[in-house]
């Protein structure tokens, strides 16, 4: 089971163009709309929205993407 995350936690993710961080800014427990996206989340399964540090991109990422920083 992948780490549970809180708003505001530091967190660092994989990206095509390398180790991306960030702070977490919204957790979703239900499916949700995202860049016109539908994306599956769930309570025992929810994804994250993250701010990245370095650029202001927001991402959504499921937890087993996400390591703590």
């Amino acid at each position: 089971m992948a780490r549970r995350f809180r708003i505001g936690d530091h967190v660092r993710w994989n990206s095509e163009a390398g180790h991306v961080t960030g702070t977490i800014i919204a957790v979703h427990t239900s499916d949700f709309l995202f860049k016109g996206y539908k994306h599956h989340a769930s309570e025992d399964d929810p994804q994250y929205e993250i701010r990245s540090d370095r650029t202001d991109h927001i991402a959504a990422h499921k937890g087993a993407a996400l390591d703590e920083v």
